[in-house]
């Protein structure tokens, strides 16, 4: 019976569920979809998460994990999906073991997040049966899923797809996303900046998306008036690969050899022994180039000027890990150049609160805040990654003026991000900024390539809004 089978010859776990409407990371983290009752430490299993036998749950940046001990193992194994962003969708989840490994599949899609070690069944504790939307930690009842599950079913054996509860995800693609054309220039007097959100897991595991997202910008640059290309950092994802730094710098390349404007900061995953970050977007790789302006005592701070429709634009790239130490350099760069709108870009200035939908501010964030923009009236936007997720706000500066924030960061979502870059079209005519989310990557899909969640546009509140600017009184410094 079901409550004893230990799968060993592979297995096939089906749910249909839809996220919360309003998923909040402090109530709904680690929900259990489906958990097998029971803990590791009764079958003496000595590493790992002992306090669990098998779980199929929902993360705090709502990705789904299923986590198991195996028969053939003393600890657990994970699969991860990427996050599930829309709350409208139905979701099709499948975690299927061939006998020897798991796989975990969304709407028929799986991912670069699957173990590659060999499991071998699912174990299980005699007397103990299996939980239907809760989890469970040292065999006491935890979180309970709080959307909708529709239908779950075991199944022993792998199945292939034509097998499963739904063979093709219902609609063409996602709820928060669309194929159909969005304008990133309205008309040739705007331009754009353009920020890169962290690419740490395209440059790792597909680097093809993130050369994609480079030879883009390289070849449409001037034709949609992008003045300034601004990296929110985490070049790489391990900076102790070279692989990995060879990959982006080849990508960043190309905006070199087409003379493309452009500026990184690192992120907490681009620091290590000898400086690696600095090897490859030190200094050296700028200095020849126009519109850069200098760097701080660290190294790892820079600022650059770009013209851009009836302006000159400050770019201030402040670095997260050597903020401190670079903050009197990065004042007098505000000081000397107090008549330039500035923006602002650091790896972690903003954070997302524990209801998954306001912005909190980070430690770093405020000291950002404090001693950078709320003294300092030209800095008018500030923009980082790190945080998993989209949003924005705007707050006062000590002159009651407007500035501001968006954090940025699709790491966790389908493909690493799938090649999502975030456009600010300034539109001086109408004072207005358009901001916009778009992949040039999904764009050079065919038709039958693209899977449920390829969508060239992000269209959620947080990916593309509008924000009112008159320029004039606003830079009137």
């Amino acid at each position: 019976m079901i409550n004893s089978e230990k799968f060993e010859e592979g297995f096939t776990i089906e749910a249909i569920v839809k996220m919360p409407q309003n998923f909040a990371p402090e109530k709904h983290s680690w929900m259990g979809i489906l958990t097998r009752q029971g803990q590791a430490a009764d079958l003496n299993k000595t590493e790992g998460e002992k306090e669990i036998l098998s779980t199929l749950s929902v993360s705090n940046l709502k990705e789904l994990q299923w986590t198991s001990h195996p028969t053939n193992l003393n600890h657990n194994e994970t699969n991860w999906s990427f996050s599930l962003d829309s709350k409208e969708d139905w979701y099709h989840v499948a975690v299927v073991n061939d006998g020897s490994h798991t796989k975990l599949y969304v709407n028929g899609v799986t991912d670069f997040r699957n173990t590659d070690a060999e499991m071998i069944g699912i174990d299980a504790v005699e007397g103990k049966g299996w939980n239907i939307g809760a989890s469970e930690w040292a065999n006491e009842l935890d979180t309970l899923f709080a959307g909708k599950i529709q239908e779950i079913k075991m199944t022993d054996g792998a199945t292939s797809q034509e097998q499963w509860l739904v063979n093709n995800p219902q609609g063409e693609h996602v709820e928060y996303g669309t194929n159909e054309r969005i304008p990133l220039l309205t008309n040739k007097q705007n331009y754009n900046f353009l920020f890169v959100p962290d690419p740490q897991k395209t440059v790792r595991y597909k680097p093809e998306i993130f050369s994609a997202q480079m030879k883009w910008v390289a070849n449409q640059a001037k034709k949609h008036n992008i003045a300034m290309t601004a990296f929110v950092g985490d070049m790489v994802d391990q900076s102790n690969v070279v692989e990995e730094w060879t990959a982006s710098d080849a990508g960043v390349d190309m905006l070199d050899k087409h003379r493309i404007p452009y500026l990184t900061t690192a992120g907490n995953h681009d620091y290590g022994t000898g400086d690696p970050y600095l090897t490859y977007y030190g200094a050296d790789r700028f200095v020849e180039k126009d519109y850069f302006k200098g760097s701080s005592p660290s190294g790892y701070s820079s600022y650059g000027i770009v013209p851009a429709g009836s302006y000159n634009y400050l770019f201030l790239m402040v670095d997260m890990y050597h903020m401190e130490q670079d903050m009197a350099w990065a004042k007098q760069v505000l000081n000397e150049h107090s008549d330039l709108p500035t923006i602002l870009v650091s790896h972690e200035i903003l954070g997302i609160g524990g209801d998954g939908l306001s912005a909190s501010d980070t430690k770093r964030g405020n000291m950002i805040w404090n001693e950078l923009v709320n003294l300092n009236d030209q800095v008018f936007i500030t923009v980082n990654g790190h945080h998993h997720g989209a949003l924005h706000r705007i707050k006062q500066n000590a002159k009651g003026n407007d500035v501001i924030q968006v954090l940025v960061d699709y790491q966790s979502s389908y493909a690493g991000g799938n090649g999502w870059m975030r456009f600010a079209e300034f539109d001086e005519k109408l004072n207005k900024i358009n901001f916009k989310t778009y992949s040039p990557w999904v764009e050079n899909l065919s038709k039958n390539e693209r899977t449920y969640f390829d969508v060239k546009y992000l269209n959620s509140e947080n990916d593309q809004f509008e924000i009112d600017l008159n320029f004039k009184e606003r830079f009137n410094f």
